[in-house]
């Protein structure tokens, strides 16, 4: 790369080669799927918010380079170039990309130099097409309006506020339709939208959908009738369309665009569902609106209940023994199903959790935790003898010699929801206020402080602790890259709009320079938050009740 700006370029493409990489040697992994679930959906969750910044982003400052190491120029850079491969055809691009790696062989190179080879190998303008994407913030969503026998799609630009001004929307992008279900076209129809808004004629009535495969990195508004139909047709999706659709719903949701009824009706039909990944954004999408929500007891409650008559028979087959030789998808199922059923209390579940968790500690050789079940287990063990488990996993945490066990160690600590043992034990475990001093490393804080963070009683209580001892919070964290990583996940999960006011006002006189555009991030993610809780408890509450959830 020429320079920092084009360090999109370096990481983007890393990313994307290590991924198709990976799918060529093992397709069997599905691992395009894993890529839609994981790194699309955190590359949208950034992207959709009004304060990020494009792929290519000018770089002044030297602060300003260890900011930009995100999921925009990583992932939002990897799936722009995964929707070009996919456009041009992978073999076609590969040559392009073979003859610019020729022409700047130890040397350095602009983004320009790229569209230019990949232009010369496929004869289109790949400049003008990817120009607004890597220019331009934000992504569209595409609104489809039906007629008769076609549909029209408009673009605007997604924020996840939901609160898209004039001048917001300024951008036209070029979006591959992958439009499946065009009458006179059998497969996948190469149709772009080039412009704010077309029509498409000649649409089959019963099936259709756009973005197939999930190729092109954009939200799809279905109207609500067709969101409902769609989930009675899950056999015509691909598993990459489900995650998509998915997401989209979720995403709209949140921005108002759609509604969480919407999403959670959507998401009742996916309890027979086989494939990991999918149930993998299942859960991710309840576990978003929990985040949200959960502030009210009785709408957790009946989520929780929700979310265990969807997983009920899944519960019953993934069982807890992790075989010789099974596929790991299988593996990893598993690991999220006993997870995410220790979350909602599903009695038989937690039992057997405790179980194991009990002769584990009596004998922690003979009495192995699967290292995949381990959160569970340990969570389970935090919910019900929170004050004996947190002095267990501190222990944990010193005499582990594997350096995942650590990470999960504090990743459950945060979890406990007595506020005097997180005010007394766990939160200054992590800045060194609790003996043994020296307890968690700079770079390993983030972990121990995003899941404080997500904890509805250690939130408040972490923020408080950072005004208190913000001299002694920033000596500890030391590198500018780390106190960027921890603010993002310590700051982000504020529900209410008081906290951003309380943030804007704490830092007025503090020195924010590496973490400026992080701490703005922060902030329209608060916002957007707490817009959607105001917007949508209502509504959420009256479905629940309705369907018999509370």
């Amino acid at each position: 790369m020429d320079w920092w700006d084009e360090l999109w370029l370096n990481e983007g493409f890393a990313t994307w080669v290590g991924w198709h990489a990976v799918d060529h040697l093992h397709p069997d992994w599905q691992v395009w799927a894993q890529f839609v679930n994981e790194g699309m959906e955190a590359a949208f969750r950034l992207d959709g918010i009004r304060a990020s910044h494009p792929i290519h982003v000018p770089v002044r400052d030297a602060l300003d380079v260890n900011q930009i190491f995100d999921s925009i120029s990583y992932l939002k850079g990897c799936s722009a170039i995964r929707m070009l491969a996919n456009h041009l055809g992978v073999e076609t691009f590969l040559k392009g990309v073979s003859n610019y790696l020729k022409a700047h062989a130890y040397g350095n190179a602009k983004t320009t130099a790229l569209w230019n080879a990949l232009g010369e190998a496929s004869g289109k303008n790949v400049t003008e097409l990817m120009h607004p994407w890597i220019s331009k913030i934000g992504h569209p969503v595409l609104t489809v309006a039906e007629e008769r026998g076609q549909i029209s799609v408009k673009q605007s630009r997604f924020l996840s506020t939901g609160d898209v001004k004039p001048e917001d929307d300024t951008t036209t992008w070029w979006v591959p339709l992958g439009l499946e279900g065009k009458k006179d076209h059998a497969g996948i129809a190469s149709l772009s939208l080039t412009t704010k808004e077309d029509t498409i004629r000649d649409v089959d009535e019963d099936f259709y959908k756009l973005n197939s495969g999930a190729t092109g990195f954009y939200r799809v508004n279905y109207p609500p009738e067709r969101l409902a139909k769609l989930s009675n047709q899950l056999d015509k999706l691909s598993t990459e369309d489900k995650i998509s659709i998915i997401g989209s719903t979720a995403d709209l949701a949140f921005a108002g665009n759609g509604t969480t009824p919407a999403l959670l009706t959507f998401l009742e039909g996916f309890g027979k569902e086989n494939h990991t990944l999918v149930w993998r954004q299942v859960l991710d999408s309840i576990g978003g609106v929990k985040s949200v929500f959960g502030e009210d007891e009785s709408i957790k409650k009946a989520l929780d209940k929700f979310t265990l008559k969807l997983i009920d028979e899944k519960v019953k087959e993934v069982g807890w023994e992790f075989p010789e030789g099974e596929d790991y998808l299988t593996g990893i199922l598993r690991k999220e199903i006993i997870g995410v059923a220790v979350a909602c209390g599903h009695p038989a579940v937690t039992e057997e959790a405790l179980k194991r968790f009990n002769i584990w500690v009596e004998n922690p050789e003979a009495g192995s935790i699967p290292a995949p079940l381990r959160v569970a287990i340990w969570r389970a063990a935090i919910m019900k003898e929170p004050a004996r488990t947190v002095e267990i996993l501190k222990k944990e945490w010193f005499n582990t010699k594997s350096i995942d066990g650590k990470l999960l160690s504090l990743s459950v600590l945060g979890t406990v929801k007595d506020a005097e043992l997180l005010t007394k034990e766990v939160i200054p475990f992590n800045f060194n206020e609790s003996p043994p001093s020296n307890a968690v490393p700079a770079g390993d804080m983030h972990v121990l402080g995003g899941s404080v963070a997500s904890n509805v009683i250690g939130r408040p209580l972490q923020w408080q602790f950072m005004q208190d001892n913000w001299d002694a919070v920033i000596t500890k964290l030391g590198n500018p890259v780390v106190v960027d990583r921890y603010m993002k996940l310590s700051l982000g999960s504020f529900t209410n709009v008081s906290a951003v006011d309380e943030i804007e006002k704490f830092m007025a006189d503090k020195d924010t320079s590496s973490f400026n555009r992080t701490l703005e991030t922060v902030k329209d993610k608060i916002r957007g938050r707490a817009a959607y809780r105001e917007r949508d408890s209502e509504k959420l509450k009256e479905w629940l009740s309705a369907h018999g959830y509370a």
